[in-house]
C-alpha cells in the first residue's frame, strides 16, 4: 500500500460524511491553516481541512483519522505563539472557528456553556449584560477564541488576580482520538469526584482530545478600577519595582511592564509618544471596592523608583492604555518576522532575568524586545528576526536557548502560558526531568495509541 493509499481513503470517507461545505482540499484552501502566530513554519501544507459546526462532525473526522492512521490538528483561530496549530504536509486540520455559539449563560449560577470557536471578547461582552465577566483575558481576547485558549491553558493581563483559564474551566466536552466523546468536570463550584480529566485537558494542546464545548465559570464585573501609569529611566528598575509591591502584598489584578524598544515599536505603529517618557512603562490596574486604596499604596511604593507616575479612574483612560499593551505584537509583527518567548520566574527573580535577556542579546547581537505580566513573574523576549528569511537564524536559536536556561536556573519555568507547541520541545525534558517525562508520555499514549492527535507538538 502507498504512503499516499491512507490520506486518499480518509478524503473519500469524508466526503462522504460530512455536509457539503464542510471539507476543504487543495492547496489555496489549506495553506491558510499551515501556521500558527509563532514564526514558526511547518514541513508543507496541510492535506485537508475540516471546518466543523457540530461535534459529530469531529467525531467523524477523527474516528476515521485514527482508523488510516492520519494526523489530526486541532485549530481555533491561530493566534496561538508556540507552533501548537502548526500543520504539515499530510495531516488533517479540524477547524473550530464555526462552532460559535454561546449556548448558555446563566447569571445566577456565574456560569456559561460555549462552544470552542467563540471569541474571547465576545464571551466577556456577553457575560456583561449580566454584570458579570469571564476572568482570563489574553491580549489577543479580540480575536482568540476561548477553546484555543483551553488548548494551552492561556494566560493574559488580569491572571495575577484571577489566575490562568484552568482556574475558570469547570467542564470540558471533548472528542477523543477515536472518536468517543467524552464530558469531563461539573457544573458546580466545587467537586473533586475521580481524576481531574478538566484540568488535565486544559493546556494539553490538542494532544490528548478536540474540545467541543466548555463550561466556564464567570465572575462580577468589579465594582471600580484604578489605572496607574508609571515610567522608568531602566526596564530593570520597573521590575525591580514590582517585586517591592509583590513584597509589600499589594495585589494588583494586573501589572503589565513594556521595555524601551518594546514601547518605541508602539509609537512607530500607532503613532504614540511613550518612549520619550522614559525607559520602560508599568500599566498597573487595581480593582473591587478598595481599587482606590489599593492604588494608592501602589503609587506611594513605586514613587521610589518612577520617573513619573499617573493614576486614573476614568475608564476611557485606563482603554486608552491597556490598548497600546494590546497593540505590543502586532506593532512588532511591522519590523520583522517575530519568535516569541514565553518563559516565567519567581517574582523575586524578575529585575536579574531581565538583565540577563539583555545580555543574551548582546551575546548573541539578536534583536530582544520584552515585555512581561510582572506581577506573575511572566517574561516574553520577543525576537524579531529577517521577514525574508526561510529558517530561524542559528545566532536566534541560541538566542532562545540561553533565555530558557536562565528560567530554569532561577527556579522558573519554559512557558508561563502559550505552551510548549514545537519552539520549546528540545528544551521540555530539562525541565520535566526523565521521569516525569515518561510518565507523560505514558499519559499521551493513554488517550491517544496511535498519536493522530497533534503529534510533534506539546512533549
Amino acid at each position: 500500500m502507498s504512503r499516499d493509499a491512507p490520506a486518499a481513503r480518509l478524503l473519500t470517507a469524508l466526503r462522504r460524511e460530512l455536509p457539503e461545505g464542510t471539507l476543504s482540499v487543495g492547496s489555496e484552501a489549506t495553506a491558510p491553516y499551515a501556521a500558527d502566530r509563532s514564526g514558526s513554519r511547518p514541513d508543507g501544507e496541510p492535506l485537508a481541512v475540516v471546518h466543523a459546526t457540530r461535534a459529530e462532525h469531529v467525531r467523524t473526522a477523527l474516528r476515521h483519522a485514527h482508523e488510516l492512521r492520519v494526523p489530526v490538528v486541532p485549530r481555533g483561530a491561530g493566534t496561538g505563539l508556540s507552533g501548537g496549530a502548526n500543520a504539515g504536509a499530510g495531516s488533517v486540520v479540524v477547524d473550530l472557528s464555526r462552532m460559535n455559539r454561546i449556548v448558555e449563560l446563566n447569571p445566577e449560577e456565574q456560569t456559561a456553556v460555549v462552544e470552542p470557536g467563540v471569541i474571547t471578547a465576545e464571551l466577556d461582552r456577553a457575560a456583561g449584560e449580566f454584570g458579570l465577566r469571564y476572568a482570563p483575558d489574553p491580549a489577543s481576547a479580540a480575536i482568540s477564541t476561548v477553546g484555543g485558549n483551553i488548548a494551552t491553558n492561556a494566560g493574559g493581563l488580569r491572571c495575577a488576580k484571577y489566575g490562568v483559564t484552568r482556574d475558570a474551566v469547570l467542564g470540558l466536552d471533548a472528542v477523543l482520538a477515536g472518536g468517543t466523546l467524552i464530558r469531563t468536570g461539573r457544573r458546580t463550584v466545587k467537586g473533586v469526584t475521580g481524576y481531574d480529566l478538566t484540568a488535565l485537558l486544559t493546556g494539553s494542546e490538542g494532544t490528548l482530545g478536540v474540545i467541543t464545548a466548555a463550561t466556564l465559570r464567570l465572575r462580577p464585573v468589579p465594582e471600580s478600577t484604578a489605572t496607574v501609569a508609571a515610567y522608568f529611566d531602566t526596564f530593570a528598575e520597573g521590575a525591580e519595582a514590582v517585586s517591592e509591591l509583590t513584597a509589600a502584598r499589594v495585589e494588583p489584578v494586573m501589572a503589565e511592564l513594556l521595555d524601551g524598544p518594546v514601547l518605541a515599536a508602539v509609537d512607530a505603529a500607532q503613532g504614540t509618544d511613550l518612549r520619550s517618557r522614559g525607559g520602560a512603562l508599568l500599566l498597573l490596574q487595581c480593582d473591587g471596592r478598595a481599587a482606590e486604596a489599593e492604588a494608592e499604596e501602589a503609587v506611594r511604593l513605586l514613587r521610589k523608583r518612577a520617573a513619573s507616575v499617573e493614576t486614573t479612574t476614568d475608564p476611557v483612560e485606563a482603554d486608552r492604555l491597556l490598548t497600546a499593551r494590546r497593540l505590543v505584537l502586532p506593532s512588532l509583527e511591522r519590523i520583522g518576522r517575530v519568535l516569541i518567548e514565553d518563559i516565567a520566574v519567581p517574582r523575586a527573580q524578575l529585575a536579574t532575568a531581565v538583565r540577563e535577556i539583555a545580555a543574551v542579546a548582546e551575546r548573541h547581537d539578536v534583536r530582544i524586545f520584552t515585555f512581561a505580566h510582572a506581577a506573575d513573574g511572566n517574561l516574553h523576549p520577543i525576537l524579531v528576526l529577517d521577514p525574508d528569511s526561510p529558517d530561524i537564524p542559528e545566532a536566534a536559536w541560541k538566542a532562545a536557548s540561553d533565555i530558557f536556561a536562565t528560567a530554569l536556573r532561577l527556579g522558573g519555568t519554559l512557558t508561563g502560558e502559550h505552551g510548549v507547541g514545537t519552539l520549546k520541545r528540545r528544551w521540555l525534558a530539562e525541565e520535566l526531568g526523565a521521569e516525569q517525562h515518561a510518565l507523560q508520555r505514558r499519559v499521551k499514549a493513554a488517550f491517544d495509541p496511535h498519536h493522530v492527535l497533534n503529534p510533534g507538538k506539546a512533549l
